[in-house]
């Protein structure tokens, strides 16, 4: 996205567009990592990255849900 990154400065609705897209993101490389691992001769280079990116999204997941989700004290 060009965007710009700092989540302080988006919408709530942008940011739930945002976070529907990474979550589809992170679903297709889920399916992308499983797909090489059953694959005997799958690029075990290529799996890294692709599990390195999964869990820079996962880490983008979390900060859009906090920032969306309120703080209710108990």
């Amino acid at each position: 996205m060009n965007a710009p990154s700092d989540i302080s400065m988006k919408t709530d609705d942008v940011l739930r567009v945002e976070l529907e897209v990474f979550r589809r993101e992170h679903r297709d490389l889920d399916e992308a990592i499983l797909a090489l691992q059953e694959k005997a001769t799958g690029d075990q280079l290529t799996i890294r990255r692709l599990k390195k990116k999964k869990l820079m999204l996962k880490d983008k997941i979390a900060i859009i849900e906090d920032r969306l989700t309120p703080d209710i004290i108990a």
